[in-house]
């Protein structure tokens, strides 16, 4: 009984040492020898309709990870182990045996195979024991009592490769989002941040120490999402949720129910307690982007949970206690809105603490070349494309437009330009729609508001072909003509040249008409 009880406590402490059982079988076997002469041993794993095997110690033979076999023979040994207990293995004896899908691994010599049963694991173990050791009452009573540990060992390497597995696959879900938003990491460096928008990284770096709220201010598509994300990265919250909660994108009768939360059965259709974006941002950042868009009513539930930093479900009598930042965005004029009473005064005092202006773009060109380049490199991941060169009359016709969706409207027009570019040169002129269209063009009733822009898309227009005509010295048509560069048809360009009284004689050298 003492031998028993050594051997046992030898083996638990030997089995909680480690994780992965392929790895540390050895040591295992090592602890039984002393007290049973083995020779080797193996472990198998039943998972789902396949028995692996998973280490293997001593003199015996095998490839880890290797498949013994599946369906009827994976069936035949858990049928084994749901019986339990020790069995002796003869591979020679003719008949018919549980253990017989196993007969091509462990060899012709007998072999003691125990089952192996738990919670989270099925699987058998089997020794082969030294000559002249026989499978009497005290062998079977030793072996007997290794089953339990070894089947927790079992649990907790299965339990660890389901880990590993489920890693990897979130890595690769990671890597291939990464890819389809062209991007190498999920933190990458603000463009422009020692640049165009130096001052309102230095006023980020300053608040984003505090737990003050943050009003950022700015046209639709400059950026403001990536700002707020930069005071929440630099914040002693980094390490807890940011939430991002459009407030323009939530129906009026659910702005309470997102955002508060609701207890079950407070209306129709809520059939369980969930919790509002409050308390999911909780030990984080709540960023309310466009929270110009908020009723008044939400707007009052709003102000409590910033003075109180306390809020109730929807159909809850309990005050629950929130510990989130608040960060809130908005194109629109607010300080209009609070003159027109569609926004509260009061709230407006409570999230201007410290605002945050960002420029649009057309107030950022000096920027334009670092965010061209990036979003052009973006591309070229996002679309499997090669890198694309950026040339200076590129970024002259850039310039030249007012941009105003700002960073959202560039960034779509590069990966336009990108995929139909060729030869590593971005289709600027055909992406900004510069080109001939593919469609009829909508008559002057049916238009969108859109097409119907002032003249700044014409100044893009004269300024390409000018910038084009510069770099070609007034060449049009031919190799290393201004149609060539700008990827469109020379007879294309002249009439769009006509119609914008351009002349590619101011271009050549010398006043050589080349055209």
């Amino acid at each position: 009984m003492e031998r028993l009880k050594e051997m046992q406590l030898a083996l638990w402490r030997e089995a909680c040492r480690h994780i992965d059982l392929s790895d540390s079988i050895s040591d295992l076997h090592a602890v039984i020898r002393p007290f049973v002469r083995i020779e080797a041993m193996w472990i198998f794993a039943l998972h789902q309709s396949r028995c692996v095997l998973v280490g293997v110690a001593g003199s015996a033979q095998g490839a880890s990870g290797r498949v013994i076999c599946d369906g009827e023979g994976a069936q035949s040994l858990r049928r084994f182990t749901a019986r339990g207990g020790l069995c002796l293995f003869n591979p020679r004896r003719p008949g018919r045996s549980l253990l017989r899908p196993l007969e091509s691994c462990l060899g012709e010599q007998s072999v003691v195979c125990g089952a192996l049963q738990r919670a989270g694991a099925e699987g058998v173990v089997a020794w082969r024991l030294a000559d002249g050791v026989e499978l009497d009452e005290r062998t079977s009573t030793l072996l007997a009592a290794t089953l339990e540990p070894l089947a927790v060992a079992l649990d907790t390497s299965n339990r660890f490769h389901e880990l590993e597995d489920l890693r990897r696959a979130a890595e690769a879900e990671r890597q291939a989002a990464l890819r389809r938003l062209g991007r190498q990491s999920l933190h990458e460096p603000i463009v422009g941040a020692q640049a165009g928008l130096a001052g309102v990284m230095e006023r980020v770096r300053v608040v984003a120490q505090s737990d003050l709220p943050v009003l950022i201010l700015g046209e639709t598509g400059s950026g403001k999402e990536v700002i707020a994300r930069a005071i929440h990265d630099s914040s002693r919250r980094h390490e807890g949720p940011f939430v991002r909660v459009n407030c323009g994108a939530i129906p009026p009768d659910l702005i309470d129910s997102q955002l508060f939360g609701h207890e079950r059965g407070s209306f129709t259709g809520a059939v369980e307690q969930r919790q509002g974006w409050f308390e999911r941002a909780h030990g984080g950042t709540l960023f309310l982007d466009e929270v110009g868009e908020l009723t008044l009513a939400a707007q009052v539930r709003l102000l409590r949970v910033l003075q109180d930093s306390t809020l109730e479900r929807v159909g809850g009598q309990e005050s629950i206690r929130v510990d989130c930042r608040i960060v809130a965005a908005t194109h629109r004029d607010l300080t209009e809105m609070v003159r027109l009473r569609t926004f509260r005064e009061d709230l407006w005092y409570r999230l201007a603490v410290f605002p945050l202006l960002l420029p649009p773009l057309r107030e950022r060109h000096e920027d334009l070349p670092e965010l061209v380049r990036h979003f052009a490199h973006r591309a070229s991941l996002r679309f499997g494309l090669p890198e694309f060169e950026v040339t200076e009359s590129d970024l002259a016709m850039l310039r030249a437009y007012p941009w105003p969706g700002n960073i959202r409207e560039l960034a779509a027009v590069i990966d336009r330009a990108a995929l139909l570019g060729q030869d590593g040169r971005l289709a600027l002129l055909a992406a900004m729609g510069l080109n001939a269209p593919l469609h009829p063009v909508p008559s002057s009733t049916q238009r969108p508001p859109a097409a119907q822009a002032p003249g700044s898309l014409n100044d893009v227009i004269r300024a390409a072909m000018e910038s084009a005509l510069r770099c070609c010295h007034g060449k049009v048509e031919g190799p290393g003509g201004a149609a060539e560069l700008l990827k469109v048809n020379p007879n294309t360009l002249r009439s769009k040249m006509r119609k914008h009284g351009v002349r590619a004689q101011s271009f050549t050298r010398e006043g050589a008409v080349r055209d």
